[in-house]
């Protein structure tokens, strides 16, 4: 257990330093040399976790997606949080700031930088569709097509609100977006249950980390109780499907 706590550990430093450079130097421009002095690990560490410094990008680009938010009932509401946590994390976290900066990177041309956007059209198309089933969307809806206006429409949102301001009023354009982009698609039922207020999505993570801090808490006590001991269990963080309110945190292999 030692073992894999410190190779998620090493992982997460050697991610955030590659985020680091990336924002400051730009995907082209940035060495692995220049990784490994800001991450303090060796280069065997390194290559362990990531072949190269492409699957460093990647890596970087799926912390987009690395935080599984609470099931809602209805899928759009799921929707809804995905993209104000999303801006959030955008204004508070380093590793999603460079994740988007490297997707709109237009200098990194021997960077694929189409599997950012797609893992996030690939997502709302998942509660898209979930949506639809439910009886949720307008009979007009394209799912495929609204997906993707979705992703390009908070895409430019977020560009704006970063020439702007650097992003501090983000989510406040992200609920205007909804509010102009929901009643197009949304039956009028679910609309008027729709919570789209600037501050849900820092309700959402405080609740993400309350039980993410239970669920740890709940291990330390199973790992720390003498054998034969019965410890009192504890629902544990919920898990949720592959979608844009619920990607599951990237499993990392014990080692390094």
């Amino acid at each position: 257990m030692a073992r894999q706590e410190r190779a998620i550990r090493t992982r997460r430093t050697i991610l955030e330093a590659a985020a680091a450079v990336f924002d400051e130097r730009g995907y082209t421009s940035a060495t692995i040399g220049e990784i490994l002095d800001r991450a303090g690990v060796t280069k065997g560490a390194l290559y362990f976790h990531f072949g190269s410094k492409e699957e460093l990008a990647v890596g970087v680009f799926e912390e987009q997606l690395a935080i599984a938010l609470p099931p809602q009932s209805s899928k759009l509401q799921e929707l809804v949080d995905s993209g104000l946590v999303m801006a959030r994390r955008l204004r508070s976290e380093p590793l999603v700031r460079a994740s988007v900066g490297l997707a709109l990177d237009q200098g990194a041309m021997d960077l694929d930088r189409t599997p950012a956007f797609r893992m996030w059209i690939d997502q709302n198309t998942q509660l898209l569709t979930e949506a639809k089933e439910r009886g949720e969307l307008l009979q007009h809806v394209d799912v495929a097509e609204t997906a993707e206006l979705l992703v390009g429409s908070f895409s430019g949102v977020q560009l704006l609100s970063h020439l702007r301001c650097q992003r501090q009023d983000l989510e406040r354009r992200v609920v205007v977006l909804f509010e102009h982009f929901l009643p197009s698609i949304t039956v009028p039922a679910v609309l008027a249950r729709l919570d789209i207020s600037v501050d849900r999505a820092e309700r959402l993570l405080a609740q993400v980390w309350r039980e993410g801090e239970a669920a740890v808490a709940v291990e330390a006590s199973v790992s720390s109780a003498p054998s034969g001991t019965s410890v009192p269990s504890v629902p544990s963080v919920p898990s949720v499907p592959s979608g844009p309110s619920g990607p599951s945190v990237p499993s990392v292999p014990s080692g390094a």
